[in-house]
């Protein structure tokens, strides 16, 4: 969600900002734009659209600049328009502001401003910094931009020029993502590593209300009352080649492909003697303490907190309770210091996941954050943290980090199991060794995935689609349902399958296509049930089960089978087959597949 880069250095600006600005599309965004300090003047140029349109206004400007501020914005106050797009000037020209995040009190400090003889353009809450900016400079641009600290609630990252600097610009985080990068006789602001990893792998993680003042020459961190902060360089050690597409057509269908390496990734370094030796300290007489564990996640995150519940539940014995981010901290949940609350965020950087995190610490509970993305606010923040080395995810629709967190709470659910006395060392040996196999399993899966793109040309004008599932089985179900509605657009809906006849069965008709999951031994024979009950409406079915379970020809249209494994173990191995599913219908309607209308793939504001 939005996209920010900065740079101060000797080269010309313009290809710099707007390479970085490439490298984060996959964030999400409806506008992009540049302001650059080109001679005397902030030159801002800004339009609605793709990263393309921009590049073709810029055509026809000749630029040379050594710093600038570029955006892409994604709509939050004001629709998507030109004059909506990022960076905003202030009303003399003299400040240019680019923002993410959300200006809360905006309403209050326009009015305001317009009271002192500011003159607004756009409908965005962040042209309110631009102006406020300029109402208290008086030549120290540090100076002035504290002072708007103090004035605007919310969340933000934000990127300030002014022209009367011509040596340096500022940057300030809170609450939405934004980093340093640190090179030789230049520098750098970027909401994310890809977008300036061509130039440095040196960089500074920011932590909320560090205000950053960039010279060419070098760096320097201020808190808010102007102390300067001494920070340690994070280097970044992933290849440049992990954030492009490697021969692809896609990012999401490379990242689908890399699931095998990188569930063995996030599996085989934290294995020791058959169990689990994981960097997270809970000991077993910390684990005896807890009474209960939150999982709490957004979108594909919680639904893999949904399969964290069903295997902490069933192997450690307790009670577990997901919930969703946006809703956890308003509903004043009970959570004390006999709470443990697993954090679940790809990027580390959601909004609300990041304050259910700080709402759990502050009334006392344990943490832990299962996080892609090292050194992001909610790892820095968490008492313990697993990350999933799933490396970049750049497709909007997550596929790998959904697969590697899953990874995480196997690992997670079997190291509470034993602590607990809940699991013999017999019986970790068994599920560790299917655990192992998990990423061969998923290459075999991969290996014929024309099956399921075959499938995919038969019924990619579908207008609505159901998934049912049952156990482990539902719960992947809910991932396939997301994955098809976020990069096809089509009406999908998963379903428990024994809800069914509690109004379900009302919307299936001839010709409604029916994806039924039956991977679950102990539950096929029920699922085989439902499979009739829809059929006998008119749906088609395609059903996905375990190899060996060819009873289930008899009842579907179609099938899928996934090689065998432990069920408890299954939900890996089932997904995969609906990612391709959803991949394949999305390219069939022609809908891009990594930037989907209206999504981000880093939802910063709440």
């Amino acid at each position: 969600m939005c996209g920010i880069v900065g740079y101060i250095g000797d080269k010309n600006v313009v290809p710099i900002l707007l390479g970085g600005l490439n490298k984060l599309e996959y964030r999400g965004y409806d506008s992009a734009g540049i302001a650059v300090l080109d001679g005397e003047r902030l030159n801002v140029i800004k339009c609605k659209g793709r990263l393309s349109v921009l590049e073709d206004r810029l055509k026809s400007e000749v630029i040379f600049s050594t710093m600038g501020i570029g955006h892409t914005r994604w709509a939050t106050h004001g629709e998507p328009s030109d004059v909506n797009s990022h960076p905003h000037l202030s009303t003399s020209g003299q400040i240019a502001v680019v923002h993410n995040g959300i200006i809360e009190n905006y309403l209050s400090l326009k009015e305001f401003l317009q009271s002192k003889g500011f003159v607004f353009l756009s409908d965005t809450d962040t042209e309110v910094v631009a102006q406020l900016v300029e109402y208290y400079y008086q030549g120290d641009l540090l100076d002035a931009v504290i002072k708007v600290l103090g004035r605007v609630e919310g969340s933000y990252a934000l990127g300030v020029i002014c022209k009367d600097n011509p040596e340096e610009f500022l940057a300030v985080r809170k609450d939405s993502p934004l980093i340093v990068g640190i090179g030789d006789g230049e520098n750098f602001i970027a909401s994310d590593i890809p977008a300036i990893l061509e130039y440095t792998r040196d960089v500074y993680l920011l932590n909320d209300n560090e205000i950053v003042v960039l010279r060419k020459d070098g760096v320097k961190i201020y808190d808010t009352d102007k102390e300067e902060i001494n920070k340690e360089v994070f280097h970044v050690d992933w290849d440049v080649s992990s954030a492009e597409k490697g021969g692809y057509e896609h990012f999401m269908m490379k990242e689908i492909c890399e699931q095998p390496k990188v569930i063995k990734d996030t599996i085989n370094p934290r294995i020791k003697n058959s169990e689990p030796e994981l960097e997270i300290n809970l000991r077993k007489e910390d684990l005896n303490k807890i009474e209960k564990i939150f999982i709490v996640a957004c979108g594909t995150a919680y639904h893999a907190g949904m399969v964290g519940k069903y295997l902490i539940e069933k192997l450690a014995r307790i009670p577990v309770e997901v919930d969703i981010a946006s809703e956890f901290r308003y509903r004043n949940p009970v959570v004390d210091q006999k709470t443990l609350v697993i954090i679940v965020s790809q990027s580390g950087e959601t909004a609300d996941t990041l304050a259910a995190l700080r709402e759990a610490k502050r009334r006392g509970a344990r943490t832990v954050s299962i996080v892609n993305v090292v050194g992001s606010s909610i790892a820095r923040e968490s008492e313990n943290v697993l990350y999933t080395w799933a490396g970049p995810e750049i497709a909007v629709a997550s596929t790998k980090a959904y697969t590697t967190q899953l990874a995480a709470f196997y690992l997670l659910a079997v190291d509470f199991a034993l602590k607990k006395g809940q699991m013999s060392e017999e019986e970790s040996k068994s599920i560790i060794g299917h655990l192992r196999q998990l990423p061969e399993k998923v290459e075999a899966i991969l290996e014929h995935m024309e099956k399921i793109q075959y499938f995919a040309a038969q019924h990619y004008n579908a207008k609505d689609i159901f998934f049912l599932g049952r156990g482990l089985d539902y719960t992947v179900a809910l991932e396939g349902s997301l994955k098809l509605k976020e990069i096809s657009y089509i009406h999908s809906e998963a379903y428990a399958a024994g809800e069914l006849k509690h109004g379900t069965i009302a919307l299936i008709e001839k010709g409604t296509l029916v994806i039924a999951l039956a991977t679950q031994e102990h539950l096929f024979d029920k699922m085989l049930s439902n499979i009739k009950e829809v059929k006998a409406r008119g749906a088609v079915v395609l059903a996905v089960a375990q190899e060996g379970n060819t009873e289930i020809e008899k009842a579907a249209d179609f099938v899928l089978y996934t090689p065998n494994t432990d069920e408890l173990l299954s939900s890996i191995l089932t997904v995969i087959p609906l990612q391709l599913f959803a991949y394949y219908v999305a390219v069939e309607k022609g809908c891009d597949v990594d930037k989907p209308r209206n999504l981000a793939k880093s939802v910063t504001v709440e």
